[in-house]
């Protein structure tokens, strides 16, 4: 029995306005995640648990089948993970985003999501003139970094620095920062190293030569999802089944290296509507030659949300469905074996505001001589039809799995 999770960022919505009040899953044109509906089961699953933040680092632990309330520890130690950054226990990671800032405003949470070998040179310099023992920067994927902060050299404890409070940028789009900057006690720290980076990366060649090509310029960095060490036990162990995955974003490769994952490298995979989505279903076919499980990611869907644009996020979710969904359904039954395939997201991106929230999400679930019930697409709406619900959205792996056995 092979067993496939996709799971495409932030598809869920709410309904919008200039769509009829439909959602994108509901305009958009996807036969073959229907298909898994109509010929499966589907339901929902409340991937974010009461009290924590609604962003992939939760959702996308509770997806991997990890109850978030014992395993979170922030987002930042995950795509450290990815990076083979090992952190001591007097670390604390933070999520260290290349942002433009025009006029005081979070004009765009990615630099106009800048190329990762742009940003990799703006960190480089940003490590050599604000890193210090102590303090440590790491060039991550496009606007996408990692600071790293050592506690005991910074006269803080752990549990305060973990404790700053800090706001994701992408849920500030187009608003003041003046009132999103980190607070609590050490953040005077933080704002300190923002401040200094913006006369940095003014200068920076790179920010030159973007603004000469009309590009947006990464006009400071921004600190948030920090966190500290976390530990998983292994997929394995916990389910019985050797696992792979496939991810541009190193938020999903960090949490899957960690529960023991081999992380499945395919050529032109951006995290962006540009991404070689064919590629992801193709190499995950050839993964499961030796390996039981294997988890696509695709980010655009999230990307388009946050933009808020809602064509774009219909394209998204159709080049999901017609290169993702469409090409693992035909190798799978060309494979001529048991199978079982789950579509479902991490959280729902809300287009209008621009950012994730934490309602439940809907699944679509299909095994080899599994069950089915009477929901024949997979959208909200169509999927309110079913009874089958999970409030602790970590539960839905173990009944996955069930159903190929």
């Amino acid at each position: 029995m092979k067993y496939v999770v996709v799971l495409p960022d932030g598809v869920a919505d709410v309904p919008i306005k200039a769509l009829g009040d439909k959602t994108p899953l509901e305009v958009a044109k996807h036969p073959n995640m229907d298909w898994i509906a109509r010929e499966g089961i589907t339901g929902w699953s409340q991937t974010i648990p009461k009290g924590l933040p609604p962003g992939s680092d939760v959702g996308c632990m509770s997806v991997f089948g990890y109850d978030p309330r014992q395993y979170f520890t922030g987002r930042a130690p995950l795509e450290a993970a990815a990076q083979g950054i090992t952190l001591c226990e007097t670390d604390v990671a933070f999520r260290c985003n290349t942002v433009t800032v025009e006029h005081g405003i979070m004009a765009d949470y990615s630099a106009g999501h800048i190329e990762s070998a742009e940003s990799a040179e703006l960190i480089k310099a940003v490590n050599g003139q604000l890193g210090k023992e102590g303090l440590r920067f790491y060039p991550g994927v496009s606007y996408r970094h990692l600071a790293v902060v050592a506690s005991d050299k910074v006269r803080m404890t752990v549990q305060e620095l973990a404790a700053i409070k800090c706001m994701p940028p992408h849920d500030i789009s187009g608003q003041p920062i003046e009132s999103y900057l980190p607070t609590g006690l050490g953040s005077a720290m933080l704002h300190q190293i923002m401040q200094e980076s913006v006369a940095l990366l003014k200068e920076h060649p790179v920010n030159r030569r973007r603004l000469k090509d009309g590009k947006k310029p990464a006009t400071m960095l921004w600190f948030w999802g920090q966190g500290t060490a976390a530990k998983f036990p292994p997929f394995q162990q916990q389910y019985g089944l050797r696992g792979a995955c496939i991810s541009a974003v190193d938020i999903v490769r960090g949490l899957g290296r960690l529960v023991g994952f081999d992380i499945i490298q395919v050529p032109g995979i951006t995290g962006y509507f540009d991404t070689n989505y064919k590629g992801k279903a193709e190499y995950a076919l050839k993964a499961l030659d030796d390996h039981d499980f294997v988890l696509v990611h695709i980010e655009p869907t999230d990307e388009a949300g946050h933009m808020g644009d809602v064509q774009k996020k219909i394209q998204a979710i159709e080049d999901t469905d017609r290169l993702v969904v469409g090409t693992l359904l035909e190798g799978l039954k060309r494979r001529n074996e048991p199978f079982a395939i789950l579509v479902v997201c991490d959280h729902p991106t809300s287009t209008i505001l621009k950012t994730h929230i934490a309602e439940p999400v809907p699944f679509a679930l299909y095994a080899t001589s599994g069950p089915k019930d009477d929901v024949t697409s997979y959208n909200e709406s169509a999927v309110k039809g079913s009874s089958k619900r999970f409030e602790d959205g970590f539960q839905l792996m173990s009944f996955f799995l069930q159903q190929g056995r």
